[in-house]
């Protein structure tokens, strides 16, 4: 591994592997059973089991306080995101941060204010409206063409008690926004209804991009996502890498020209939906890491690396284009959504197999395997531990 400074990780796996890849060493926050804290990329453990923000920023300071040269934090969900944006001021004393504007940040994470936002830079949005379920009220009439979709403005806790694992709810008309209408009342957050663009999941493409402080971009990949689980609006559990300069040219192409028209620097996902004539939708924007960095790095471009290389002082990786094809998945989650899509266990298993980023790794087999082995030593007579098991 590298010198240097560290990388500080509020992620999973699919950020510490991409910058683990590169050399970096990395500090990884999280509990001491988890994935990350037996990767061997993995230099040092911030514990943290959950809790308040402000406890975990107060941990955060004095961790970074406690190194020699500042380390590069990284943050892969909404939640740490918002809370290193609006602390950016004291972490800033002792991390080096690759955020966005803070408005921006802000604005793009409450699907509300992304909607003005993109009415108003007339942005290639799907019509919008904002639901408010309080009690006593009943189910609005919506102006918009169903079927629509129903989600919440920022990804909240709450909203699993609706929903489960999905993203969003589908209602074909009226009476089935009626029917819902209860359900949402003691939930307690506001929603957004959206007409819904027909297709598949797979019809959902992505530019992924690192656009350094002077507005160029410094790299770039476009994938699409295979499968996910639940099939209709669940979470990603198969994804693939496309040809930038062929079926992903057009999505490259009006990532770059929106984040020119929102002022965007730092990495960026690109979330769109093509309809049925090849139209792209805009679904969301998401300035933050996220698990598509992993298969980035391993098809290519490495994004993390790139920041990390930029906010050190040190040379970038080498430009390099995305190779097409290459494949991420996160295997539990994917049997169950092959099997929703009816693919047969062997064809699937051989698909696997050949996935390029996933959690099995030869190299690194530990963040896998250890937390599954001391499952299953604790239910051995006598409450037998993995403890003797240490990183290679």
């Amino acid at each position: 591994m590298k010198a240097g400074p560290l990388a500080c990780v509020l992620g999973d796996m699919d950020l510490v592997r991409p910058l683990g890849l590169a050399g970096i060493r990395c500090a990884v926050v999280g509990p001491p059973d988890g994935a990350t804290a037996h990767s061997r990329f993995t230099a040092q453990l911030i514990p943290w089991q959950g809790g308040n923000d402000g406890t975990l920023v107060d941990r955060l300071l004095r961790f970074g306080a406690a190194q020699s040269q500042k380390p590069v934090l990284y943050m892969e969900e909404d939640a740490q995101l918002l809370m290193v944006s609006r602390n950016r001021d004291r972490l800033a004393s002792v991390f080096r941060l690759p955020l966005a504007d803070a408005e921006l940040v802000e604005t793009l994470v409450d699907k509300g204010r992304f909607q003005a936002m993109a009415e108003r830079l007339n942005l290639p949005v799907p019509r919008t409206r904002r639901l408010r379920p309080l009690p006593g009220s009943e189910a609005p009439d919506l102006d918009l063409r169903y079927p629509v979709i129903v989600k919440p403005l920022t990804r909240r806790p709450p909203w699993d008690e609706i929903e489960g694992l999905g993203k969003a709810i589908r209602l074909d008309g009226h009476d089935e926004l009626r029917a819902l209408w209860p359900r949402l009342i003691p939930v307690g957050i506001e929603l957004l209804a959206q007409e819904l663009i027909p297709g598949p999941e797979t019809r959902i493409e992505s530019h992924h991009v690192y656009i350094e402080a002077g507005g160029a971009v410094a790299g770039e990949f476009t994938g699409r996502k295979i499968r996910t689980y639940p099939v209709d609006y669940g979470h990603s559990t198969a994804l693939t890498i496309t040809d930038i300069d062929g079926e992903g040219a057009d999505v490259a192409a009006l990532g770059r020209e929106i984040a020119a028209k929102t002022g965007l620097r730092g990495v960026a996902k690109f979330d769109f939906k093509r309809d049925p004539d090849g139209r792209l939708h805009l679904l969301e924007i998401n300035p933050r890491f996220n698990l598509w960095h992993h298969l980035g790095a391993v098809a290519g471009v490495n994004l993390p690396a790139m920041v990390q290389a930029d906010l050190t002082g040190r040379p970038r990786p080498a430009p390099a284009k995305a190779r097409p094809g290459a494949c991420w998945c996160h295997i539990s989650k994917d049997r169950l959504a092959a099997r929703e899509s009816g693919v047969p266990t062997a064809r699937w298993l051989a698909w696997v197999a050949r996935c390029e980023a996933k959690a099995i790794t030869p190299d690194d087999p530990m963040p896998f395997l250890r937390p599954k082995l001391d499952r299953l030593f604790a239910r051995m007579p006598g409450g037998i531990r993995s403890a003797r098991l240490v990183k290679p």
